[in-house]
């Protein structure tokens, strides 16, 4: 059962993709795709006037050891000719897939047909409800993103113990807004965020997770402290007593990946309509926390691959921080958790 009320989110939405009723539209899904989601989409496009066409993959068995959450690297199209000829061809895809295209090998390939991306994260979409479309926040971001084009050094710190520098020689800096309006290109639903990922052996200090800092891969909020050694991008201690500590060092010990202890990106979230409560009020099935990537004055340190940095793996924490002091070149871009002027809504 979906609402109309999904439906006409979704279609405001793909509508600031500039979607017209001439071009292609593809439903990306798998069979583990959340089914409302897939339903919403279809009618979305309906209502702008596009007939979608369904691409449905099978998902691949997970051979361990742990479940993947949150990678943002979907393996479900595992290279399939037939389906990558019908999003090569496509004008504009709406990726249903249950862990998103991001960082997914077959990506480039789409982008560089021209197809245009917009991922929905797996969860509820009544959660959409509560986005509305902030036709300033593609400014803001594009604001961001220029700050962090022009700068050679990020630092953040915080009360809790939080000293990090990273060094953005060589790093690719990126934003998203959550559309995506130029060929090619590619956005996550609720967008927001403006990101850096680093070149190898630029990230050194200490990060200290406090307690209501965000463990998405886990969707839990941080109770106990956890002290992260960071030495040339790589976790090499992970400090704390409490149940946090343990699984943080238990996850990534199970992999039996070395990268998976190393930096993918860094940023911040510029979202004001995101929340930082929303995962208290949601079951872990209905929500992905895509929304706490983004919510305003976040910032947010992840751990896994990154391809700027030649690394690749599966194992993966997004970790959003609050309360943090984030600068460039000594100019703070968020301060204690509260975005510079120049980044807040008009």
């Amino acid at each position: 059962m979906i609402e109309s009320s999904w439906v006409r989110r979704y279609a405001e939405q793909f509508e600031a993709c500039r979607l017209v009723s001439t071009e292609t539209a593809v439903v990306l899904s798998e069979t583990r795709s959340r089914s409302e989601i897939v339903q919403t989409a279809r009618s979305a496009l309906s209502l702008c006037g596009v007939a979608p066409v369904d691409v449905v993959v099978t998902t691949p068995p997970n051979a361990g050891p742990l479940p993947i959450r949150s990678t943002g690297a979907s393996v479900a199209l595992a290279a399939n000719a037939v389906a990558l000829g019908a999003l090569t061809n496509a004008d504009f895809i709406v990726d249903c897939t249950v862990e998103g295209l991001l960082h997914a090998p077959e990506l480039g390939q789409i982008l560089a047909s021209g197809a245009r991306v917009l991922m929905v994260s797996n969860e509820h979409p009544e959660n959409t409800e509560r986005w509305p479309h902030d036709p300033s926040l593609a400014d803001r971001v594009a604001t961001g993103v220029a700050m962090l084009e022009q700068a050679k050094m990020m630092t953040v710190a915080s009360g809790a113990g939080t000293d990090l520098t990273i060094d953005l020689f060589g790093a690719v800096r990126a934003g998203s807004h959550g559309w995506c309006a130029e060929p090619g290109t590619i956005a996550h639903w609720p967008g927001g965020l403006v990101l850096a990922f680093p070149a190898a052996a630029t990230v050194n200090g200490t990060v200290v997770l406090a307690p209501g800092d965000v463990n998405l891969t886990f969707k839990e909020y941080i109770r106990e402290p956890v002290a992260l050694t960071v030495v040339d991008d790589y976790i090499t201690d992970i400090a704390g007593d409490g149940v946090d500590a343990e699984l943080f060092r238990s996850y990534l010990a199970a992999f039996e990946e070395p990268n998976a202890y190393a930096v993918s990106h860094v940023g911040w979230g510029m979202n004001t309509s995101a929340r930082w409560e929303a995962m208290a009020l949601w079951d872990k099935a209905d929500h992905n926390g895509t929304e706490l990537r983004a919510f305003a004055g976040n910032f947010l340190y992840s751990t896994g691959a990154n391809e700027v940095a030649g690394r690749y793996c599966r194992g993966h924490f997004d970790l959003p921080m609050r309360g943090c002091t984030v600068t460039l070149d000594g100019n703070p871009v968020v301060a204690g958790g509260e975005l510079a002027a120049e980044l807040r809504p008009a």
